[in-house]
């Protein structure tokens, strides 16, 4: 992975995210926590699990205990709470993918999975990995949108290299 490439995932992550949080702010009073077949049984529920994901991926990077027991908690925070949440942990992600150099992405970090057992990924891996898990769990809340019925928003990378990507100087 090079340095343009962390800088391009890390900005989609964060456009993708905003859009997907809107979508749900968005929603008539109640759908967001609204009981559904999922995972992780709401829209609400299941943007805190990817949250959770990302705090505990943070800790991998920065060398320190993540505090987590299980991969989501029992409980979330209020949609407009865990919205602000996750933009403060995205501008942290794009602010640390930015200042990194080839030679960190590519340096691995171990670390011990929340289920158990032992982990090993580069900088540069765990970046892939957290822009490919944030997109798997937006493509169920976009789902449960559907069945409000609204229409969710589209997060493609396609899309966001398009219409929002930065250009280059």
């Amino acid at each position: 992975m090079t340095r343009s490439d962390a800088r391009t995932l890390t900005r989609y992550n964060a456009w993708a995210n905003e859009l997907i949080f809107a979508a749900v702010a968005a929603l008539p009073e109640g759908e967001a926590t609204k009981p559904r077949r999922s995972v992780f049984k709401n829209m609400v529920h299941t943007l805190n699990h990817s949250y959770v994901i990302d705090r505990i991926f943070q800790a991998h990077l920065e060398g320190r205990d993540h505090g987590y027991t299980a991969r989501n908690t029992e409980s979330h925070p209020p949609l407009a709470e865990l919205r602000r949440a996750q933009l403060d942990l995205d501008k942290w992600y794009v602010a640390t993918y930015d200042g990194i150099d080839e030679a960190r992405l590519n340096e691995t970090v171990r670390f011990t999975f929340v289920g158990g057992g032992e982990g090993a990924m580069t900088r540069g891996e765990i970046l892939q990995h957290l822009v490919n898990h944030a997109s798997y769990h937006r493509g169920f809340v976009a789902q449960m949108i559907c069945d409000v019925p609204a229409r969710p928003p589209t997060t493609d990378l396609t899309v966001f290299l398009r219409d929002a990507a930065p250009k280059p100087a």
